[in-house]
């Protein structure tokens, strides 16, 4: 079984936060769907995954951003000092956000306003800092050892820093990194966090138990990672969820069908479903790498989800 692989679509610094079920809000104006007035600007740190996905030939991300006039920006491999844009596994959160160079990698990521990949996005800048940050681990890091239902990793995490073939490559401490981050998240009210959670293997690249932890980690991250985290500015979109039902096949998706696995906004309220059994990728291209029709699907449900947390945070007084 190899789990070795290289992936170039990675990150983005949005963060979702709150449980997704259907009705989840609070109130009426959290659901906002209006695309912002002016133009906002958005960095979404990645790989190849994200390179596909943004990729007007692909998932057509950029596109859908721009045509709800988010100015968009990305990291690549060898972007920023020390080349940081190279390390986007799930240790790796902690470098980036909580290790001793943040600041030096956090001032070139909020002030990093170049493509570092091809798409579409609109023609001028707006001026001043990224405001969304949008960040993403790739396929490999759905490769979780471990149990599902082991609790988050509390104290010194051995997985701080390492990337996805450390063998602390498990359950406990992938929460465990994502709790830490928060402790960074709550001092940049200013700043919208969006985690995008891992992709999903194809079957032939991993294995049921893997497979099955990530879920948990995914769905954990969902419902319960930010339930005592009273403030606004980081939210979580179930990439993994969503990339694990289809059409019919690889190439035909299923947005807009009541049934299958999503994450989106529906009759009016936020929907985190599952009514397909699977936790393995159902947009397959050779490896895990999502077909076009997967990102098309990933992207009409995530713009969905994005303009109504953008707008909740907007709308909520900074420090909550």
């Amino acid at each position: 079984m190899t789990k070795h692989f290289l992936c170039l679509w990675g990150l983005v610094l949005i963060v979702a936060g709150g449980a997704a079920f259907a009705a989840a809000g609070s109130g009426p104006e959290a659901l906002s769907p209006r695309p912002p007035a002016t133009p906002v600007k958005l960095m979404f740190v990645h790989h190849s995954t994200g390179e596909g996905w943004l990729s007007d030939s692909g998932g057509r991300l950029g596109v859908t951003l721009k045509d709800n006039n988010f100015f968009v920006s990305d990291t690549n491999y060898g972007w920023g000092p020390d080349s940081i844009g190279d390390n986007t596994d799930t240790g790796h959160w902690w470098t980036w956000f909580r290790g001793s160079n943040r600041t030096t990698y956090l001032n070139a990521l909020y002030t990093e306003y170049g493509q570092n990949c091809e798409y579409t996005r609109l023609g001028t800048d707006p001026g001043g800092q990224n405001v969304i940050i949008m960040f993403k681990s790739c396929y490999p890091n759905s490769y979780i050892g471990g149990n599902p239902n082991d609790p988050a990793k509390t104290g010194s995490n051995p997985l701080r820093g390492q990337d996805c073939n450390s063998a602390y490559m498990k359950v406990a401490n992938v929460k465990g990194i994502y709790n830490d981050l928060l402790v960074y998240f709550k001092t940049r009210q200013d700043k919208l966090f969006i985690l995008i959670s891992s992709p999903p293997q194809i079957k032939e690249e991993t294995d049921a138990s893997h497979a099955a932890n990530a879920r948990a980690v995914h769905n954990w991250l969902v419902k319960d990672w930010l339930k005592n985290y009273k403030y606004k500015n980081v939210k979580v979109f179930d990439f993994f969820n969503v990339l694990t039902s289809n059409g019919g096949n690889t190439n035909k998706n299923d947005v807009g069908k009541a049934a299958g696995n999503h994450h989106r906004i529906w009759q009016g309220a936020i929907q985190h479903k599952q009514t397909v059994a699977s936790n393995y990728s159902a947009y397959g291209s050779g490896d895990s790498h999502p077909t076009a029709a997967g990102g098309k699907k990933a992207s009409t449900e995530f713009v969905s989800l994005l303009k109504v947390w953008y707008n909740a945070w907007k709308a909520a007084p900074k420090g909550r």
